[in-house]
């Protein structure tokens, strides 16, 4: 039986970036790489082998001078770890070999970058000063040709623009994919679909509806609907203030789309602003079950499951005492 290998964080991010094959061959066109920039960067790769160590400390060096940059500094832990992951990128960056498994080492410094919170800005400024060093170290090394020596700098400052796009890449993509995951999780807590007893469910509403999130109402409630087999909804609104025509009307088909899969809607709260607005619109509510208050629609879904609801004081409203 074949192994299942477990995917890597770096690995998961690339694929969900689409980082593949074509797509890197396409960042190399982007940034002009060429065959005669292989070659240069050839030529200059034992400079830049003899000073690795170097040039990671320029990078680091910078980082550690300033505030912004000491977010990485100051854990002893991630620092050794992304000093290690630079001195074998800068290594990389004079390989030759610029292809997917290149960009996926990319990626683990893009998510080591994210994990402390590293600002772009302060990135870029830090890899500046690593070009600067191995331009000025490049060039020393070919006093007599400067202009082959200047050549083969920019053939690899080629391969350091193809890193910055995709470590941007990367943390601009994580940065987004935490804040769905944040808009998810607010967008959850707003349109709560309870479990109250079987088969009957609560869908308190509070706040501004809008088409979008009349929209994830809708796709929450008949979700639940289908995982609970409900058979009666109370849909309370008394935390509504307003609702135009468009909500309306949604929220009208989504009562709509709860019978066609078998489960009644009540709707409870209905303030007098918004009663008149619905009027005032013209919106049809002869099919609405509308109850009072949220104490009202659930004494009526309880009786419309067949339950008997029965208070514990029988002086409850006035009603007399049972006899002895």
């Amino acid at each position: 039986m074949t192994d299942l290998v477990k995917e890597s964080s770096t690995q998961i991010l690339a694929r969900e970036m689409a980082l593949t094959e074509q797509s890197v061959e396409r960042r190399r066109r982007i940034v002009g790489l060429e065959p005669d920039d292989l070659a240069r960067i050839a030529g200059i790769r034992e400079v830049v082998l003899a000073q690795v160590d170097h040039f990671a400390s320029v990078f680091f060096d910078y980082l550690s001078g300033i505030e912004e940059g000491r977010v990485l500094t100051n854990n002893r832990a991630l620092t050794e770890r992304a000093r290690e992951l630079k001195r074998s990128h800068l290594i990389a960056m004079v390989g030759g070999d610029y292809g997917r498994a290149y960009a996926e080492q990319r990626l683990e410094l893009a998510v080591l970058y994210g994990r402390v919170g590293l600002e772009l800005r302060v990135f870029i400024a830090a890899f500046h000063r690593l070009l600067r060093s191995i331009g000025e170290a490049v060039m020393k090394s070919t006093p007599q040709a400067p202009l082959e020596a200047f050549a083969s700098f920019m053939a690899l400052k080629k391969i350091a623009f193809f890193d910055i796009g995709v470590i941007v890449d990367a943390v601009v993509f994580e940065r987004e994919r935490v804040i769905r995951q944040q808009q998810d999780a607010i967008r959850e807590l707003s349109t709560p679909v309870l479990q109250v007893r079987a088969r009957l469910l609560l869908l308190p509403i509070i706040g501004v509806i809008d088409t979008h999130r009349a929209r994830l109402i809708t796709d929450s409630l008949l979700k639940a609907i289908r995982a609970n087999r409900a058979k009666v909804v109370v849909m309370d609104v008394t935390g509504v203030a307003t609702i135009d025509s468009k909500v309306a009307n949604h929220l009208m088909q989504t009562v709509t789309a709860a019978k066609l899969m078998g489960a009644s809607v009540i709707v409870t709260g209905l303030s007098a602003e918004v009663a008149q607005s619905l009027v005032a619109l013209g919106i049809d509510l002869t099919t609405l079950n509308t109850i009072g208050d949220l104490q009202g629609g659930m004494d009526e879904a309880e009786r419309a499951l067949g339950y008997r609801v029965v208070s514990m004081d029988p002086r409850r409203d006035g009603a007399p005492l049972s006899p002895g």
